[in-house]
């Protein structure tokens, strides 16, 4: 046992690691920023934490759901096939994938507070500039700059989960769908009025609005003090842990603020260390497979080929579908542009799945507190296998919203779990980095579901059910075999060969 410290020191490479370690005078008691969290407890601040941070999921579900409600006005206006309709969500995802790496990046070097407000300032910008777009090849420009900035967002989750008490955790931060939820919602209700009426360019200028104002209060929040105390910034540590402590009326240990060895930090070979090799490609596999390409079709595949579902024939025979041949065999059908906007009934069909997502949150919240992260996760995942194959079924349009909404409240509950997990698992020295990986790898399956659910759905429904179905399964499985389980486990600070001893 007494050799376990030094082979770990020879598996991290100690040459790489800057140790300057500050001592405490000799006697004197110490803290860590984990102690002093829980010694400190949940209050005021962090319900402030949770109200502000939180609403950086209304900014981000209103500017990824609004390109589902602008693209059959788009599509109209600049005469779009398909294939282009199906290239903005991609090349949106594909500037998220991007900006993910490099912003996360940044965030474990230079703090995540900066990285979150440059991301909502070069969010809201570039969505202004769209409103003005005079093509749609500037649109996609614009929507793919857009979707990198809404990419730097995750830092706001990150500060949540760096400051929030263990026990909590598990509560608060699965909560935090309800602002995802809300800021659907509110585009859905906006798109409804704004468009028909003054046009899907005032929409995207009434959308930026939200973002701009959340940039005014996030002085009130102040930096990670996991992040300063890992840079060995320890002073401004211990007064953001004083500030809390005033908060919320609580005091901060007694003693002196223990800082760990300064290291380098933000390097993408710590994740693929051997002691973390595992855990980082199963969460790879877990993101780049259903949770982006799931989610994105529930949110772009279901809500972008609406029409396709929506609107099957509950008997779906041959006759029903000769009839609907012979329908269509319309002027409007060989229009180049397609101009098929949505109505009253398909708004109201979109509000009812999107309020799928906060159906199982309770749910969720009590799956990933009591059977723990990865047991949650699978048996999630294997539900949404089940509820893919079921669009198949021959239903009515109520019987087929019905579907919808337990679908788009499966993904959501996916999407909760492994954010989660993945913002514990990690160290704070790599937190950010783990988590802009992660979701640029999410957004690959982003970026090739608009064309599963829209071109393969055409030849294939069902072989296009069956795909993200498979890759359900194929998830599920390596969601139950993760290596590590976070649940109730303190958060790591960073990567000396003590705190890898865990691993």
């Amino acid at each position: 046992m007494a050799t376990a410290p030094k082979e770990a020191e020879n598996a991290i490479g100690l040459e790489e690691i800057h140790t300057e370690r500050k001592e405490p005078p000799k006697g004197q008691k110490t803290f860590t920023v984990e102690e002093a969290v829980e010694t400190i407890g949940f209050g005021r601040f962090h319900i402030m934490l949770f109200l502000i941070m939180g609403s950086t999921g209304v900014v981000e579900a209103m500017e990824i759901m609004l390109i589902a409600v602008v693209s059959p006005l788009i599509r109209c206006e600049w005469q779009l096939q398909d294939w282009q309709v199906a290239l903005v969500t991609t090349m949106v995802f594909f500037g998220y994938m991007v900006f993910s790496l490099v912003l996360g990046l940044l965030a474990d070097r230079y703090g995540r507070w900066k990285i979150l407000l440059l991301s909502f300032l070069w969010a809201a910008y570039f969505s202004l500039l769209t409103s003005f777009a005079p093509s749609y090849a500037w649109f996609v420009f614009l929507r793919a700059m857009v979707g990198g900035g809404v990419s730097g967002h995750a830092q706001g989750l990150i500060i949540k989960t760096e400051f929030l008490p263990t026990k909590y955790r598990g509560y608060m931060l699965p909560l935090s769908q309800v602002f995802w939820l809300a800021g659907s919602l509110l585009i859905i209700g906006l798109a409804s009025v704004v468009n028909p009426t003054i046009g899907w360019r005032w929409l995207i200028r009434i959308a930026s609005i939200p973002g701009i104002l959340l940039i005014l209060v996030f002085k009130f929040i102040p930096e990670s003090a996991r992040y300063n105390v890992s840079t060995g910034n320890a002073g401004a540590a211990l007064a953001t842990l004083q500030r809390i402590a005033r908060i919320n009326g609580a005091a901060v240990p007694e003693g002196h603020l223990r800082e760990p060895a300064q290291e380098r930090r933000g390097r993408f070979k710590d994740l693929i260390h051997p002691k973390y090799l595992r855990t980082t490609l199963q969460i790879w596999i877990i993101c780049i497979s259903p949770h982006r390409l799931g989610i994105a079709f529930a949110y772009y595949g279901v809500i972008l080929a609406s029409a396709e579902l929506l609107e099957r024939d509950p008997v779906c025979g041959s006759a029903a579908l000769a009839l609907q041949d012979s329908s269509d065999d319309s002027e409007e059908s060989h229009s180049p542009c397609h101009c098929h906007f949505f109505g009253p009934a398909a708004y109201q069909s979109m509000i009812i799945s999107t309020a799928g997502e906060i159906a199982l949150n309770p749910v969720n919240i009590l799956s990933i507190n009591l059977l723990g992260r990865r047991l949650s996760l699978c048996i999630t995942m294997g539900c949404t296998a089940l509820f893919f194959l079921l669009l198949n079924i021959c239903t009515s349009r109520a019987g087929m919203v019905g579907f919808l909404f337990m679908l788009r409240a499966l993904v959501s509950a996916n999407f909760n779990t492994i954010y989660i997990y993945t913002a514990e698992v990690y160290p704070t020295t790599m937190r950010a980095l783990g988590m802009g990986t992660s979701g640029a790898l999410c957004r690959v399956g982003a970026m090739v579901a608009p064309f599963i659910s829209q071109v393969l759905m055409s030849a294939s429904f069902l072989g296009a059910l069956c795909l993200f179905s498979s890759v359900c399964i194929i998830c599920a499985i390596s969601a139950v075999t993760l290596p590590i389980e976070t649940k109730g486990r303190a958060l790591q600070v960073g990567t000396t060969p003590q705190e890898l001893l865990w691993l």
